[in-house]
């Protein structure tokens, strides 16, 4: 898999940018599935780039504590562009009340001061690459979802639209903002398709609920793609969905993926156990139905390498 990703990144590195338009980049979430696979991309393609890390840093890194409200603002001095994907895991655990305030102000909190403090800088970057989730739509059934159309309801809506909201300062400043709001996606090393692997390899996998919620899926290699792209795309702001063209039932998802891995999938789930197993969360991430296009981003320009979910599900997983 290594190899299969490596040799893709030099192969997209071919058609990119020449020496002129080469940036130094600060990335937060670097650490993050996204941004794992951003950061090499970047550096790749000839870019510099920094990591904004609340550990202790290494050489180069730049620290910050959002919590703490802690940002030098002297070191953010000089970036081209800055890329921020830091945030607490939605996924990872029951949602309760605290979780549910991490979730919120790991996002809210950590990119206003972002925002903020780039806007006070002597020489802001060019663009800020902000991001967010196609949760901000909501549980919209069947309804064919572009950046025109409103939030939804819900509490992943009402924190997308805060975090969007929080980059007011920088937007004001008049750096270039973009909101990618990220689709679910594809990659073994983590996020929902990893945990579904292991059922679904024992043959033990199925459709989840009625099956006929919809899935905006995004192959990690195409999100890692686009992210660069819009960092480099002049035209390009305000919200950019960060979905594949051709969204997918979740009966359709099980589908594919049981033929991919040559596996049946005939062990359903039902909303009412899936609610019993992961409490709200469950409403949230596996019931809604989300069908999304990237009309901006395809405007923009950029060529999604997985436009079929057959076709992104064998690049992830490495069996075709």
């Amino acid at each position: 898999m290594m190899k299969r990703t490596t040799e893709w990144i030099l192969a997209y590195s071919d058609r990119r940018l020449g020496k002129e338009a080469r940036m130094k980049i600060l990335v937060t979430g670097a650490s993050g599935l996204v941004g794992s696979a951003l950061v090499p991309l970047l550096t790749t393609d000839g870019h510099e780039v920094v990591r904004l890390v609340r550990s202790a840093p290494g050489s180069g890194d730049v620290p910050w504590d959002p919590d703490a409200g802690t940002l030098e603002a002297e070191a953010l001095e000089g970036f081209d562009g800055v890329v921020h994907l830091a945030g607490e895991n939605i996924a990872s655990g029951r949602w309760n009340a605290e979780k549910k305030r991490r979730i919120r102000e790991s996002r809210v909190r950590g990119t206003l001061l972002l925002a903020r403090t780039l806007a006070a800088l002597e020489r802001p970057p060019r663009v800020l690459v902000s991001a967010s989730a196609i949760g901000f739509y909501g549980d919209r059934g069947d309804e064919e979802l572009t950046e025109q159309s409103p939030a939804g309801s819900g509490f992943l809506s009402e924190v997308c639209r805060e975090w969007e909201a929080a980059t007011e300062a920088a937007e004001a400043k008049g750096i270039r903002v973009v909101h990618a709001r990220l689709g679910v996606v594809l990659s073994r090393a983590g996020g929902a398709l990893a945990k579904m692997l292991t059922p679904f390899r024992l043959g033990v996998g199925g459709v989840v609920g009625n099956g006929r919620q919809y899935m905006s899926w995004v192959t990690l290699d195409d999100t890692a793609a686009a992210l660069g792209h819009l960092l480099a795309t002049e035209t390009a702001s305000g919200p950019v969905n960060m979905a594949a063209p051709a969204p997918v039932t979740n009966r359709e998802f099980t589908a594919v993926l049981g033929r991919v891995l040559r596996r049946p999938a005939v062990f359903p789930v039902p909303g009412f156990v899936a609610r019993l197993m992961f409490g709200e969360m469950a409403d949230a991430l596996l019931l809604a139905s989300t069908r999304v296009k990237p009309d901006n981003l395809l405007a923009s320009g950029y060529a999604f390498r997985h436009r079929s979910l057959a076709e992104g599900l064998r690049h992830v997983l490495g069996t075709g």
